[in-house]
């Protein structure tokens, strides 16, 4: 393919990479590999520099600069991790560098990319503002443009991951890669077609119908040159739902202990609902961990929600002495934990001998929430579950 890097190209960015970016480590997950049914691996590219796999393509193109380029700096757009990326490399490298961001871009990626030196700019409400604001710059300033995904030396970078996994797992059947813009994803499975030709290779996209929690993947459509990659390369190209994402994100940090943002979790997602298909080992890719603390609290709530971890229950208690103490003790029986109680009496449509009681509770799982509210029930309380 003319558009595509060369897998020649692919091992010289390698060569570039040596010593700066990090050989991630591969983590085979036990309980992801129960969970599925077959024996899973985890590549932690979340723990690459900057929590993402990006330094791969920004070095390797900044790697390439002329003098005259060089100081004329770079102008990268990016939601986030490509804009740390072009950062680090840019300061590594003794270059200036701007970043343009859309205007709500997690400011756990905009804050690294100001603190490893670059000007961020935040421009526009999606990622194809801030690319047309970066475009209009690099015109007006003379400033290289680092395309995140349709630059063949960006995606020879990304490429150099491929090579690793046929290296660390050369048993693997199933490969699954986050896909936006497509330069991770053209990248790895072009390096993989070359020397592991049989592996079965999926791509996930996230966000098909709206905003989604995997911000980083978050582009309208696919490039031009990364496109006609991945239809060469691809066996499949599926996507995943936020409620899956979620639920991949908090069994990663409480299962593999590994923080991963939601376009990083879209691979486990995808294999715990079913959606990879194909046989043998399987390898996600977790391209980043560069996920805002914020957000990662409300996943963290929605997901122990969703497995039965937090009950939020309500009923009504005659309005007189010892009758809240008499539903706690209750509650504590069954060794659920009260995180709150909330007394509703002002404009509740209740008897005015009685109040409401909302209860938060923890829980083990989905069987213990069942049998608390089996267990009030079966004693006259009237419980509604509300989550």
């Amino acid at each position: 393919m003319e558009t595509a890097p060369t897998q020649a190209e692919i091992e010289e960015a390698r060569a570039r990479l040596d010593g700066v970016a990090r050989v991630t480590p591969v983590y085979r997950s036990e309980t992801l590999s129960k969970l599925v049914g077959r024996d899973i691996a985890l590549k932690a590219e979340n723990l690459q520099r900057t929590g993402s796999f990006k330094i791969r393509g920004a070095v390797n193109k900044i790697a390439t600069l002329s003098g005259r380029e060089r100081r004329a700096g770079v102008v990268a757009a990016s939601a986030g991790n490509h804009g740390q990326a072009v950062a680090w490399a840019a300061r590594e490298a003794g270059i200036k560098a701007t970043v343009f961001m859309p205007q709500d871009a997690p400011m756990a990626k905009v804050e690294p990319t100001k603190n490893y030196g670059a000007k961020a700019e935040l421009k526009g409400a999606t990622f194809e503002d801030s690319l047309e604001a970066a475009l209009a710059y690099a015109d007006s300033s003379g400033a290289t443009f680092v395309h995140p995904y349709e630059d063949p030396l960006v995606i020879a970078g990304q490429g150099t991951i491929g090579l690793e996994l046929a290296e660390q797992v050369p048993d693997a059947g199933t490969v699954v890669i986050p896909v936006g813009g497509g330069g991770l994803s053209s990248g790895i499975s072009l390096a993989l077609r070359a020397v592991k030709p049989d592996v079965r290779i999926v791509g996930v996209q996230a966000g098909l119908d709206g905003w989604t929690i995997a911000d980083g993947i978050f582009v309208k459509s696919i490039g031009e040159r990364t496109g006609r990659i991945l239809e060469e390369t691809l066996d499949a190209m599926i996507s995943v739902t936020d409620d899956e994402i979620c639920q991949a994100i908090v069994l990663l940090l409480e299962r593999a202990k590994l923080v991963v943002e939601g376009a990083g979790a879209v691979g486990v997602a995808a294999l715990l609902s079913g959606k990879a298909g194909g046989e043998g080992q399987a390898v996600a890719l977790l391209s980043g961990g560069n996920i805002d603390p914020t957000v990662l609290i409300s996943v963290m709530r929605y997901g122990l929600t969703s497995a039965g971890r937090y009950l939020v229950v309500r009923t009504r208690l005659k309005d007189r002495p010892g009758e809240l103490i008499k539903l706690l003790t209750l509650v504590a029986r069954e060794r659920a934990n009260v995180i709150s109680v909330e007394h509703h009496r002002e404009g509740m449509d209740v008897p005015v001998s009685e109040s409401e009681i909302e209860l938060t509770l923890t829980m083990r799982d989905e069987h213990h929430c069942s049998v608390l509210l089996e267990t009030l029930r079966s004693l006259g309380y009237q419980v509604e579950r509300l989550r």
